[in-house]
């Protein structure tokens, strides 16, 4: 695997654990972009890496992730050539999560939202400091979560929670991701780098080829469901990124006020 490829994250070795830290911290680690891209060849790399049997995926600074960016929706907005580009991008992030077959550890340093949350719960096991949320504001901003947070979200926690959170946008703690399924651990975080190594040598000294293939059995329906709803999910974000809604949605972020959506 070519470290040198990746200019928006950084990988660490340490035995057969690799570690990613998505690493645009003054950006809170946002998906918009060269990270975008990025992201959507991380996954392919990873399983072809023959140095590397268990995967750590971590932020640097205080977010995990912040998901996506306003300024890079206008432009997707006025380039819908590009969207389309990205449409094909969460596609292969998707897919190239579900089919690694190295087991994911999620290391959630800070708050996992929109397209970070949704890494965060396509990952097989999921551990959080006490400090982070977790949230999906897609709607917010008056776009769908084709990204995959409709498969994961009701998968793992259940419909009726999963659609009160995907309608809302609303955070939650991650005691209370805990709580619901949504994460496996939440810890304060002094404690999450050595829980997180210990967990991830205690995979590592496990026999490699029964990991790969129980995680590839496990992961067979959520293959399954990800073929059946992705192309959905996506071709709903396509158009709803170009109605008026969205279009609002920005404008009032910008101008820091509650936006006006049309009801017709």
């Amino acid at each position: 695997m070519n470290f040198a490829d990746y200019k928006t994250m950084t990988f660490e070795r340490r035995g057969r654990v690799l570690t990613v830290t998505f690493n645009q911290p003054e950006k809170l680690n946002s998906f918009a972009g060269d990270s975008h891209t990025e992201l959507s060849w991380l996954f392919y790399d990873l399983v072809e890496d023959k140095e590397s049997d268990i995967i750590v995926l971590t932020g640097a600074g205080r977010a995990f992730s912040a998901g996506g960016d306003i300024e890079y929706m206008q432009w997707l907005h006025d380039n819908p050539a590009e969207f389309y580009r990205c449409v094909r991008e969460a596609k292969r992030i998707v897919n190239g999560m579900l089919e690694c077959d190295k087991p994911i550890i999620c290391k959630v340093n800070g708050d996992a939202i929109g397209l970070g949350s949704t890494v965060a719960v396509f990952s097989d096991v999921i551990f959080a400091a006490d400090t982070a949320r977790f949230g999906d504001p897609h709607n917010n901003v008056a776009l769908i979560s084709g990204d995959g947070g409709q498969i994961m979200w009701p998968y793992l926690m259940g419909y009726a929670r999963a659609k009160h959170y995907l309608f809302t946008g609303e955070k939650l703690s991650a005691a209370e991701a805990e709580r619901f399924g949504l994460i496996n651990k939440a810890m304060p975080a002094a404690e999450l780098n050595d829980y997180v190594d210990a967990y991830a040598d205690k995979l590592a000294a496990m026999p490699v080829q029964s990991l790969r293939w129980s995680k590839s059995t496990i992961n067979v329906p959520l293959r399954q469901m990800a073929a059946s709803m992705m192309d959905v999910g996506m071709a709903y974000e396509a158009i709803s990124s170009q109605h008026p809604d969205h279009v609002e949605a920005i404008a009032a972020f910008r101008e820091k006020r509650k936006p006006v959506f049309n009801k017709k």
